[in-house]
């Protein structure tokens, strides 16, 4: 569908996938990962770009192995963020962060495949004010290879720009999860990269939520405004 509607490039969404599957975020295994991301590349012709979450491994070594198979999906980029798999809401230190996105970088390195890699920092989704450390956290990973760099919850101007000069040149990925800067604000703060994480699922869920409760006090209203089956099946059909 977006391709249809004419983005130039895609990403996957971990929350997106899990939901999908009727589990939470950060349930799905990485062959789950894997399978989906095979799939979300051979339906389109677009590159994608792979939430690879934590990598679906704490110890770099294991890490870089799941980067390659990642890699073997026909993903044009993915991104390894700093989130401990085994303490939840828990953080890699910075030493082990940067030692993951070394990996993860190697591993890139010896497939020969033009793979862009997005290291991320979650400190300001856990806390609003770790703007230093996360900045911190950021310049380190780029200066291990990182190619992109992404802090979701960053969302203050003032906080975006001091953030793009910090890993300037490298780009800065800036999350919109929520109504508010628009995308030629983000530019003109020097933001060459947007994504919407699970923005587009949680809306979509929202409105099956809606219909479903109108439903279930006895009326189908909440069906207004919904495509089309013809109106779907021009779209898909056109990419079968």
């Amino acid at each position: 569908m977006l391709q249809h509607l004419g983005f130039a490039a895609l990403a996957s969404t971990s929350s997106g996938f899990a939901w999908s599957t009727g589990r939470p975020d950060y349930a799905v295994t990485c062959s789950d990962a894997l399978q989906h991301l095979g799939a979300l590349c051979e339906a389109v012709d677009l590159p994608v770009n792979a939430d690879f979450e934590s990598g679906f491994a704490s110890d770099p070594a294991t890490l870089a192995a799941n980067v390659s198979l990642a890699i073997q999906t026909g993903v044009a980029g993915l991104s390894i963020e700093d989130r401990d798999v085994e303490a939840p809401f828990g953080l890699y230190d910075t030493a082990l962060a940067v030692e993951r996105v070394r990996a993860a970088r190697a591993a890139i390195d010896r497939s020969g495949d033009d793979v862009i890699l997005v290291a991320r920092t979650e400190g300001l989704l856990s806390d609003p004010g770790a703007l230093s450390q996360s900045i911190d956290k950021l310049v380190a990973f780029a200066a291990e290879g990182a190619d992109c760099l992404y802090a979701p919850g960053v969302v203050d101007k003032a906080d975006i720009a001091v953030m793009v000069r910090a890993v300037a040149p490298k780009p800065l990925n800036v999350l919109m999860m929520r109504p508010g800067l628009s995308v030629a604000e983000l530019e003109d703060l020097g933001v060459r990269r947007i994504s919407v994480g699970g923005g587009l699922a949680r809306v979509a869920w929202q409105a099956m939520l809606t219909a479903a409760e109108h439903m279930k006090a006895g009326s189908f209203d909440g069906l207004a405004g919904a495509a089309s089956g013809k109106q779907l099946n021009d779209i898909f059909g056109g990419f079968a």
